[in-house]
Formats: C-alpha cells, sequence, structure tokens
C-alpha cells in the first residue's frame, strides 16, 4: 500500500512537472485550429456626443476560414488563418502566436506606431500573450492573460489597443485606436470571439471616446474536406511565408520602435508581399533573391528599416 501511494505521489508530480512546461490552456488554444465556418457581426453602441452619427449598426459578414498551426511546442502555438472565397481563391488572412509567460510586449501608441516593453516575471506567470498579425505579417496587437475554467465555461479575455482594423481604415479617418476588449470563449462546436471596443482618438497622451461597439464573431467546426483547398494553397506558399516571418523575426529583434508607412506608391504592404508572392510562385524571382526582395519591401514600408539591412 505504501509503495502505491510513493508511485501515485511520484506519477502525480511528475504530471504536475509536464504541465508546467508546456504551460496551462496549451489544449484549450489547440482548440482554436481547424476548420470553421465564421460569422462577424459589428454594431455600435453607444456615444458620450449626442450628436454623433452612428455607422452601420449591423455589420455582418461570414466565410470558411482554416486556422492550421503551423508551429507546435510547449509554450508556443502559431496559427495561421487561411480566408476561403472560393476554391480557386484563397486568401492568406491574419496569424496568431500564443506564447506562454512572454514578458515582450509590443504595446500599440496609435498612428501605425508600436513600442516594445517588458513586463515583469510576475506579470505573466501562468499565462499566455495572443499576438496578432497583419496578413503582411506586420504587428497589430498583443495582450496577455491566463486561460479559465469556471462554472462549465473555458475562455481567455484580455484588453489590448491596436490599430483600425481592415473594415474600418478603408471606409473611415475619424479615430486612430481600437481599444479592443477580447473574449475568446470555448464551446462544443468551436468557439466565439467576443468584444467589447472603444473607438479613441488619441492626441499625443490624451484620449477622447468616439463610441463603443460590439463584437460577436462565431466560429463552427466544419469538417475537414471543406478546407482541402486551403490546405493545398498553403503546401504551395508556406516556404514564401516563412520567409517574410523570418524577415519580420530580424526586424523585430532589433528594434525597440516599430513604424509603419501607410502607402508607397499608391501601395500598402500586404499588396506589394502578395505581389511578390505570385511572382516568386510562378519563377520570375530566382530562389536567392527572393529574400532581399522581401527585406527591400519592408526597408520601404517601415521608417527605421535600416536595421534590416544590416546597416
Amino acid at each position: 500500500m505504501i509503495k502505491k501511494i510513493i508511485f501515485s505521489v511520484a506519477a502525480f508530480g511528475t504530471f504536475a512537472v509536464l504541465q508546467a512546461q508546456q504551460g496551462p490552456g496549451k489544449k484549450d488554444i489547440e482548440k482554436l485550429c481547424g476548420c470553421f465556418g465564421v460569422d462577424f457581426k459589428y454594431a455600435e453602441t453607444f456615444s458620450p456626443d449626442k450628436n454623433y452619427k452612428y455607422h452601420d449598426r449591423d455589420l455582418t459578414s461570414s466565410g470558411i476560414e482554416l486556422a492550421i498551426p503551423i508551429e507546435n511546442t510547449d509554450k508556443k502555438i502559431v496559427i495561421q488563418h487561411l480566408l476561403i472565397v472560393s476554391d480557386e481563391m484563397i486568401v492568406k488572412h491574419w496569424r496568431e502566436d500564443w506564447t506562454y509567460e512572454n514578458s515582450t510586449m509590443l504595446k500599440y501608441k496609435g498612428d501605425r506606431q508600436w513600442v516594445k516593453e517588458q513586463l515583469p516575471a510576475s506579470q505573466v506567470a501562468g499565462k499566455w500573450t495572443q499576438t496578432v498579425w497583419e496578413v503582411s505579417d506586420a504587428p497589430r496587437y498583443q495582450g496577455v492573460s491566463e486561460w479559465i475554467s469556471t462554472d462549465g465555461k473555458t475562455f481567455w479575455q484580455n484588453t489590448a489597443d491596436a490599430p483600425l482594423p481592415r473594415r474600418e481604415y478603408t471606409t473611415r479617418n475619424d479615430y486612430n485606436v481600437l481599444r479592443r476588449g477580447n473574449r475568446i470563449v470555448l464551446n462544443d462546436s468551436g468557439y466565439v470571439h467576443e468584444q467589447d471596443n472603444q473607438k479613441i482618438i488619441r492626441t499625443g497622451n490624451s484620449d477622447k471616446l468616439l463610441v463603443e461597439e460590439k463584437g460577436i464573431n462565431s466560429y463552427v467546426r466544419l469538417k475537414d474536406s471543406e478546407c482541402q483547398a486551403a490546405k493545398l494553397y498553403w503546401e504551395k506558399n508556406q516556404a514564401y511565408w516563412a520567409k517574410v516571418r523570418l524577415v519580420w523575426d530580424e526586424y523585430l529583434a532589433k528594434n525597440n520602435t516599430i513604424i509603419l508607412q501607410d502607402k508607397i506608391d499608391g501601395k500598402v504592404l500586404h499588396e506589394y508581399l502578395f505581389a511578390l508572392s505570385k511572382d516568386y510562385a510562378s519563377n520570375k524571382i530566382a530562389a536567392g533573391e527572393i529574400d532581399s526582395k522581401i527585406k527591400e519591401g519592408l526597408l520601404k514600408y517601415t521608417v527605421q528599416g535600416e536595421a534590416v539591412a544590416g546597416k
């Protein structure tokens, strides 16, 4: 009996070590991967300005999206989202990195500027950082929190400042910071990304609330076969985008402040990179030249691009 108790304690200790190594909540993050039918719904809800004219209060869209894990280790999961417009048209969409007990954060200041900050270890202990990247793999926003399971619910929530989303910056410019209240809630059919957002006008160190917004993004799991076209797309294009991520990693490692230009020659960064991707896939650009072409593009769109070129 004593031997059995000792064995049980030892086994429990080993299990606890394994859990500590991979970080509690890792299995929850893995449930964000798969083939999903997605519905996006947004509505402006309240403005402190009585004269404010609300924008579309029933903004909805839907689609099919593959969230594929392109890196999965004990303390980091990288999930690439691929939007399926049709079997012939796949869009390399946004990306999310989940990192356990990450202490280096990119804080969005507004007007396409991010500043690197260090958090104390006590502030990130037991927590996962979600880093959201643009379709160009440029930074978007970061939030840190722990995964919580209580009362039959499992969720992760955080508030983080971010630039305007595409649905906004293509149609308006009356604010410059979206303060995102993110809540990811798992369920039996997939998960829901709830948002309680504030649209902020930031001038220097002063913030003014323009309007609040509610968002509900529902991800319902589908059969893997419905995302087969996206899988084939990624098999053909993943090598190129791995190079893009590497260039960004090198740049971010060398710079504490990131400032992005909006447009160069009438094009935004992702347009340049997508065009480059097509040229690379059709062999218009040699394998030995593609890295320098990616770096060249990043130099054009960043204020502090010298670090990438090694100048």
